[in-house]
């Protein structure tokens, strides 16, 4: 694919083929999640909110705290947490304590919901993963936080 979009040029650096090939990896494992969860009527920025609620364990949570959790931290969350509400998988209420602050829990339909997705995700994720040895997989990890924290030092 790298291959195809750089035709044109006689030779590409090293830099820019890894960038697009990250960011190409990136598209075809969003697009393959987004595929999946649009099965059981929900985005993948949906999924991820209902799995952070599921990990606070019915402990209610604030908007600011789901956008720093986020995989992909957006300005929309509001929004998307109302799809949720909408759906019946979440619930939101004033916080006692600051009436200024939005609690967000997950609902029982919410958790029913996520134990349907997973065992598909979990599946997804081992065929998006079986081309590759566990020492690969774990070499892998390691080059991609590697390759993130990079970022901090070029801003």
């Amino acid at each position: 694919m790298i291959n195809v979009i750089v035709q044109g040029k006689d030779v590409i650096n090293i830099e820019k083929r890894t960038v697009l090939n990250v960011f190409f990896t990136y598209y075809e494992i969003y697009a393959t999640l987004s595929e999946l969860t649009k099965k059981y009527e929900i985005t993948l920025e949906q999924f991820n909110v209902l799995r952070i609620l599921r990990g606070q364990k019915k402990q209610p949570i604030n908007m600011g705290e789901i956008q720093e959790r986020m995989v992909a931290r957006s300005s929309n969350s509001t929004r998307i947490v109302d799809k949720l509400v909408e759906k019946k998988l979440v619930d939101r209420r004033i916080c006692p304590n600051n009436k200024r602050k939005m609690e967000i829990v997950i609902t029982n339909q919410g958790l029913e919901k996520l134990s349907k997705i997973d065992p598909e995700i979990e599946e997804m994720e081992k065929q998006l993963s079986k081309n590759l040895s566990l020492g690969e997989l774990l070499h892998l990890n390691e080059l991609l936080t590697k390759y993130r924290t990079i970022k901090n030092d070029c801003i």
